[in-house]
């Protein structure tokens, strides 16, 4: 009985350790979290620029910070920022903003703020979260309560929109209560939306015009909890997305099932790709920034 008994115990541990070596042979990270900077507020939106640096916002500070790899010290690329959340590049070669204060800008050669929008229907916007830009400079964005104060919100509902050339936004979705990440896919025949409350993720195939249709339920992070949230997402060449959540960092197949769940040392807001051949994903903190190398190579709108 005792050597059935030892038997069973050996082949569970093989089981184990083999269940080990194949999840780490399956991951698509290739190291661990590495801090590259801190001391900040609540840093949101890494954008990798191609000339070899990151900018990120620091939402309370005001302000855009610029870091350079080979450095642990970041220096004041904007400030004021608007408050700035999400950042992405236009097809002019424009950085536009999300801006917790109520706009979506861009910056000109000059580091000015060109306001795109404000407002919709004659109401201000809520707190422009988070974008992502078409490759015919189509502006997704979406437009939570989280930088806006109760007495002063306008929309009694907290919209996901398009901005097109035309300059006047257009409400796409408003069926989340506080939606926040926002990502298309590399051919932009789809789009994907999270709400942070809730932590579901939807899927829409992206019109002709550009507009929405055929929304579906694609998956769920969970709900929002201390550790995490639904809030920043990217997508690979391979078609994964990923999105923050509670824990880490959740990966899913292009069909919606759940490949893996990336623990990290602090809760992560959001994350972008970068590095010289995109397979380093920068992620935001609270207080830090962290890198992390990757197997799969990234996408980036």
């Amino acid at each position: 009985m005792m050597n059935i008994f030892k038997c069973f115990t050996l082949l569970i541990a093989v089981f184990l350790l083999v269940s080990t070596v194949s999840a780490q042979e399956n991951s698509l990270t290739s190291g661990k979290a590495e801090k590259v900077t801190d001391g900040f507020k609540f840093t949101e939106g890494p954008y990798w620029h191609a000339d070899g640096y990151l900018l990120f916002s620091d939402i309370p500070a005001n302000t855009i910070y610029k870091w350079t790899p080979g450095s642990a010290k970041s220096d004041i690329f904007i400030k004021p920022s608007g408050n700035s959340n999400g950042i992405a590049m236009d097809s002019e070669g424009r950085l536009v903003l999300a801006q917790h204060e109520g706009k979506i800008s861009a910056l000109n050669g000059e580091h000015q703020m060109v306001v795109l929008a404000e407002s919709f229907k004659g109401k201000r916007l809520n707190s422009p979260n988070d974008l992502t830009i078409a490759s015919d400079g189509t502006i997704y964005f979406t437009d939570p309560p989280f930088g806006v104060d109760e007495e002063e919100k306008e929309l009694m509902f907290s919209g996901v929109y398009m901005l097109d050339e035309e300059g006047s936004p257009q409400l796409l979705f408003d069926g989340f209560e506080t939606p926040n990440g926002i990502v298309l896919n590399e051919d932009e025949s789809k789009i994907y939306v999270n709400d942070t409350r809730s932590g579901d993720i939807m899927v829409f195939e992206v019109a002709s015009d550009g507009t929405f249709e055929n929304p579906e339920s694609f998956a769920s992070v969970g709900a929002s909890i201390d550790s995490g949230a639904a809030d920043g997402m990217v997508v690979d060449r391979q078609g994964r997305l990923y999105s923050t959540g509670p824990g880490g960092l959740f990966v899913f197949s292009p069909e919606g099932q759940q490949l893996e769940k990336i623990e990290l040392p602090d809760r992560a807001t959001n994350m972008g790709w970068g590095g010289p051949e995109n397979r380093t994903l920068y992620i935001t903190t609270p207080s830090a920034i962290y890198r992390l190398e990757m197997t799969a190579e990234g996408v980036n709108n």
